[in-house]
């Protein structure tokens, strides 16, 4: 999605919600891993074993957010911290444009887009002015 410097990804096992936005512009995108969560991890939550995320989920996300210049991450629980150990092992260059991790429960698509705002716009301010 170019033309958008800013994203924003929000992930947990079923799903990431891209955002590529702007002040007043958005553009969003859902990808899902190719299997079903509950028939891979029924059994697991069972026994309490956690099953460990899909790589080519978590591929697709990171071509997702290949052209974005700043990255914003969050999600209700381990796999937010996972997209981010991923993509310092096989896209470091993406992985140095993300500028945070965030827990976020289940916002909705406006909630999440006026979150991921207001965190770009302060940490635009930060950024030297060239």
């Amino acid at each position: 999605m170019p033309g958008h410097y800013h994203a924003v990804v929000w992930i947990d096992q079923s799903r990431a919600r891209v955002f590529h936005f702007s002040l007043d512009e958005a553009d969003g995108t859902t990808i899902r891993p190719d299997h079903s969560v509950h028939d891979v991890s029924h059994g697991e939550r069972r026994t309490g074993h956690r099953v460990p995320i899909d790589r080519e989920f978590l591929e697709k996300v990171a071509a997702a957010i290949a052209d974005a210049g700043a990255i914003l991450i969050v999600g209700p629980a381990q796999e937010k911290d996972e997209l981010a150990k991923y993509l310092a092992e096989k896209h470091p260059s993406i992985r140095a444009r993300v500028e945070a991790v965030e827990s976020a429960d289940h916002p909705t698509d406006g909630e999440l887009l006026d979150h991921a705002r207001r965190f770009a716009e302060a940490a635009d301010r930060m950024r030297p002015q060239t």
